[in-house]
C-alpha cells in the first residue's frame, strides 16, 4: 500500500520500481512501501535516513524510538544551516566605514534601522576607479535621500544596519555593551569578533544568553560600536538623541552601538496592511510565531515585546510569507533566573509592549517570594496576534467597549473569530488566551496543534494513537519532506515548517496536542 508523491515522476531508478516515486502510506505495516522508499532515497538524494521497514520485530517501542531520532537528527542539523550574508567575509564588516548606508527602514523607541551593503572590494585600480563612491572611505558611504545611484554603480542593500541610540550608557564601549546586552542575545558567535579580537567574545557567566540559531528568529551577524554619524532623516526624525556635535541640543553620547541583520522587506503589519492571507496561509503564519517562541522557550529566553513592528516578513518564490521575531531588547536572558523572574519590586523590568502582556505578568504583584512565570507569557501573545494575522482588530489595541485589558478580561468578552478561520484555529486561540497559565499550551503543544491540523489529518487520532503508527507516520513524513526539499529549488514555506515540526518532535507533546485537537473536535460547535 503506498501513496504518490506528486512531482517527483521520472526519478526512480530502473530496477523494478514503478515509474513514479513511492511513499508508503502510514497505514502500511508490512514494510513493503518503506523498503521502496528507503532505496529509492538512498539512490537518488544519497540519504541516509534509516527508513527501516516495520517487520514485526521492529514493533517494539525501543526500536521505533531509535529509527525516529536517527531520522529527527537530520533535521535537526538542517534547521541550523540558515545562510549568512556576511559568510564569505568573516573578518570584516566589524566597522561602520566598511558600509554603504541608504536609506532609513524605520525607527523605534530605542533605534533607528537603515538599509546597508557592503561593497565589494576592487581587484585592481580600474575597477576601484569604476566604482568611485562606492568605495568605503574615511566614513561610512551614505546615499543622499532621493538620490539614486547610477544604473551600473546602484547597489542592492541585502543587509540592515541598526543604530542604537545611546542617552546613559557612556561612551566606552565595555559601558555599551553592558546597559546594550539584551539586543546581542540573538547575535551570532562572530558577531562581536571584531571587538574582542579573532577569538570569538565570551560572555561572562551568569550574564545575558546567547540564542542558538532558528529559522524564525533574526540573526545578528556584527556588533560594533563606534562614533554616531549623521545619517539620513537624523536631524528630523531623532534630533534630540544626537550628540552635540551633530545636533546643539542633542543628549546622546558620541559613541553608540551598531548591529548588522539581514535586510527583510517589510513587518508583519505592513504585510498585513496589504495583503489578506487566506485562512491556511494565516494558520501557517501563525504556526511560525509559535515554533519561533518555542525556541526560545528551550532556551531559557522571553521575548517580552512581541508586536506586528517586532516580526519581519520576506516571501518564498511561491509568494508565501516567512516570519522572523526581532528587537531583543526587552528580553528576559539571565541565566541566573532563566523564565522564572523575582518581581521584588516595582522597579523590576517586566517587558515591553503593555498591551500584549500575559496577564499573570500584568497582574503580578512585587513582594519578597514574588516572581512572574514568563514560559507561556509569549505563546499568549500570539494568541491576541493571531486576530491581526486572521484579518481581524488586535483586541487588546484600541478604546472603547470592545477594548480588553489583559489585566481584567474574561475567555468570555474574547470577539470570535470568523467560521471561515479553520476550527481547530479558533479553538487554539482561545486556548492561548486563557488566563490561568496552567490552562494554557506550552508553545510547543500548540505548534503541534497546527502542525497536526495542516497535515496530520485523522492519522494521530486519539483511538488510533498507537505507537508504531505514530512513528510510521512521522517517517513517512520525513521521508516526503527530505525528497520535497531536494527536488525543489524554490524556498517552500510549508517544507520548512515540517521540517521543524520533525526536529523539534517530542511524544509527549505530540499526544498532548493529539487530545487537545480531538476533544475540540467532539465538544458541541455552539461552544466555540
Amino acid at each position: 500500500m503506498v501513496v504518490n508523491l506528486k512531482g517527483c515522476e521520472g526519478h526512480a531508478p530502473a530496477t523494478g520500481f514503478p515509474a513514479h516515486l513511492c511513499i508508503p502510506d502510514p497505514r502500511d505495516v508490512t514494510g513493503e512501501g518503506w523498503t521502496k522508499t528507503h532505496s529509492i532515497c538512498q539512490w537518488r538524494f544519497g540519504l541516509a535516513v534509516p527508513l527501516y521497514p516495520f517487520t514485526e520485530a521492529s514493533r517494539g517501542c525501543r526500536a521505533h524510538g531509535a529509527c525516529w531520532f536517527s531520522s529527527q537528527a537530520i533535521f535537526t542539523q538542517k534547521n541550523k544551516l540558515l545562510p549568512d550574508p556576511l559568510d564569505t567575509r568573516r573578518w570584516q564588516g566589524f566597522r561602520l566605514e566598511e558600509y554603504l548606508i541608504g536609506q532609513s527602514i524605520g525607527k523605534g523607541c530605542s533605534a533607528a534601522v537603515y538599509e546597508a551593503a557592503m561593497p565589494v572590494l576592487p581587484q585592481n585600480l580600474e575597477e576601484a576607479e569604476s566604482l568611485g563612491q562606492l568605495l568605503p572611505g574615511k566614513g561610512p558611504e551614505i546615499l543622499p535621500r532621493g538620490e539614486e545611484a547610477p544604473a551600473p554603480r546602484a547597489p542592492a542593500f541585502p543587509l540592515a544596519i541598526k543604530m542604537m541610540w545611546n542617552i546613559s550608557a557612556g561612551s566606552s564601549s565595555e559601558a555599551i555593551f553592558s546597559t546594550m546586552s539584551q539586543e546581542l542575545v540573538p547575535a551570532s558567535r562572530v558577531a562581536l569578533a571584531g571587538e574582542y579580537g579573532a577569538v570569538t567574545h565570551r560572555r561572562p557567566k551568569g550574564g545575558p544568553k546567547q540564542l542558538a540559531p532558528h529559522p524564525n528568529i533574526i540573526r545578528v551577524l556584527r556588533a560594533f560600536t563606534s562614533s554616531v554619524p549623521l545619517l539620513p532623516g537624523a536631524l528630523v526624525d531623532y534630533p534630540d538623541v544626537l550628540p552635540p556635535r551633530l545636533h546643539p541640543a542633542g543628549l546622546g553620547h558620541g559613541r553608540t552601538l551598531f548591529l548588522v541583520m539581514k535586510n527583510y522587506p517589510c513587518t508583519l503589519r505592513q504585510y498585513l496592511r496589504g495583503n489578506t492571507p487566506s485562512p491556511r496561509l494565516a494558520t501557517v503564519m501563525t504556526l511560525q510565531l509559535l515554533e519561533g517562541v518555542d525556541h526560545l522557550v528551550q532556551q531559557g529566553v522571553a521575548h517580552r515585546d512581541l508586536k506586528s513592528d517586532n516580526i519581519l516578513v520576506e516571501l518564498d518564490a511561491d509568494g508565501c510569507p516567512w516570519l522572523v521575531i526581532t528587537d531583543f531588547g526587552c528580553c528576559l536572558a539571565d541565566e541566573r533566573v532563566g523564565l522564572q523572574l523575582p518581581f521584588t519590586s516595582w522597579y523590576v523590568d517586566r517587558g515591553g509592549n503593555g498591551c500584549l502582556m500575559a496577564p499573570e505578568v500584568s497582574t503580578a504583584c512585587p513582594g519578597p517570594r514574588a516572581v512572574i512565570d514568563y514560559s507561556k507569557a509569549d505563546a499568549w501573545a500570539v494568541g491576541a496576534l493571531a486576530y491581526e494575522i486572521f484579518g481581524l482588530p488586535n483586541p487588546f489595541y484600541g478604546q472603547g467597549r470592545a477594548h480588553l485589558e489583559s489585566r481584567s478580561y474574561q475567555e468570555a468578552q474574547l470577539p470570535a473569530l470568523p467560521e471561515w478561520v479553520p476550527r481547530d484555529v479558533r479553538c487554539l486561540v482561545r486556548s492561548l488566551l486563557q488566563r490561568e497559565v496552567c490552562k494554557r499550551p506550552s508553545a510547543r503543544v500548540a505548534a503541534n496543534v497546527l502542525h497536526l491540523s495542516l497535515w496530520g489529518e485523522h492519522t494521530l487520532a486519539p483511538k488510533n494513537l498507537k505507537l508504531d503508527k505514530m512513528i510510521a507516520w512521522l517517517l513517512q513524513q520525513s521521508a516526503a519532506t527530505l525528497l520535497a526539499n531536494r527536488l525543489t529549488e524554490k524556498n517552500c514555506v510549508e517544507t520548512k515548517m515540517k521540517m521543524l515540526f520533525l526536529a523539534n518532535l517530542e511524544y509527549e507533546a505530540l499526544s498532548q496536542a493529539a487530545l487537545l485537537l480531538d476533544s475540540w473536535r467532539a465538544a458541541p460547535r455552539q461552544l466555540l
